[in-house]
């Protein structure tokens, strides 16, 4: 008995699939139809996108989504033609719930694609900008719809989730490659702080890597134990020239300039306290024992300090973003997605 209902079962879906056949070929044929036209009536569609907006990643979501409802709109026309009609509605209705628990699952990827989206059309910076952001310095490299790619000045690459970025504060240096740097050096209370200003002012003033304007000063910053500290304060083109070699060879020409000129640069003041006067006679005569030797090595080792020093001198003060930009530009991208800046 169960074989026969069986059988009688299979006899009427096979009837139902004759009679049917003609709308489930129809349905397929249109069904193909739609989703091999959708990308090029996405593409028509989204066209005068291109003129409106110059995000690549707007382009790309948009034509995607403009796909994607054709697909839905030829599925919809297979399930109608089927029978299904009341499982096509249930189907397009519960996108929106689809979509909501999608996004529940999925937040932090949906936070760092809606992040690139923002940032693809505000533009705080563009590929090979040096930017700071969250406490990471470097070149950028590439964007796609889920981080950011970073050359760090070590040569690392450093992959920021867009969330990340679009949360924190973005500090371009690249935007004003302009940039002040300070130096700070303390001279003795005996010396002439006026003289000692325009020194160095002077040395500032001269150096072809310190810009004009705005104009660089020396200022009495604070007054230490033995010392009246200056700090220098001077305006750099960052793309040019690099602020730690700038500020290197400042210092050293500046020491050098106050030696020649007798300005003396004590260190901090330090005292030392003898409870018993013998062991001070002690420390005397021990010190002056051992004085001469100490005398004579520096007499035979610099007799010619200067030419000593001449064999490290570099004055070079050129800047290094062009080198970690053409690294960035042939090192191996450790992302695949397609850039969207």
């Amino acid at each position: 008995m169960q074989t026969q209902v069986v059988l009688n079962d299979l006899v009427q879906f096979y009837q139902l699939v004759l009679e049917k056949l003609p709308s489930i070929f129809l349905g397929v044929l249109i069904f193909g139809i739609f989703f091999w036209l959708s990308k090029p009536i996405a593409n028509f569609l989204t066209k005068p996108l291109t003129k409106t907006t110059t995000s690549k990643l707007i382009q790309i979501v948009t034509r995607r989504i403009m796909s994607m409802v054709v697909v839905l709109i030829g599925l919809y026309i297979l399930l109608r033609l089927l029978g299904l009609t009341q499982f096509a509605v249930a189907l397009l209705s519960g996108t929106g719930v689809l979509g909501l628990i999608i996004g529940f699952a999925f937040k932090d990827i949906a936070e760092n694609f809606l992040s690139s989206l923002l940032l693809s059309v505000q533009r705080p910076f563009k590929l090979g900008d040096i930017i700071e952001v969250d406490g990471y310095l470097g070149v950028v490299n590439k964007m796609t719809s889920r981080a950011t790619t970073l050359v760090d000045f070590n040569g690392d690459h450093v992959q920021l989730p867009n969330a990340t970025i679009y949360k924190n504060a973005i500090r371009n240096l690249t935007a004003n490659p302009l940039m002040r740097s300070t130096i700070d050096i303390g001279v003795g209370y005996d010396a002439d702080f006026n003289y000692a200003q325009s020194l160095a002012a002077e040395i500032m003033h001269a150096h072809p890597a310190v810009l004009k304007e705005p104009e660089p000063q020396v200022l009495v910053d604070s007054l230490g134990a033995s010392t009246c500290n200056l700090r220098l304060y001077f305006w750099v083109n960052s793309e040019t020239s690099s602020r730690l070699k700038v500020s290197s060879v400042l210092m050293k020409e500046i020491v050098e300039t106050f030696l020649a000129e007798n300005i003396a640069m004590p260190d901090d003041a330090r005292e030392r306290i003898i409870l018993n006067p013998e062991d001070l006679a002690m420390t005397t005569d021990h010190q002056v024992t051992h004085s001469a030797p100490n005398a004579d090595n520096t007499d035979s080792t610099d007799k010619n300090p200067k030419k000593k020093t001449n064999e490290f001198k570099t004055d070079d003060t050129s800047s290094d973003h062009d080198e970690i930009r053409e690294q960035a530009a042939q090192a191996r991208d450790p992302e695949e997605g397609e850039n969207i800046l």
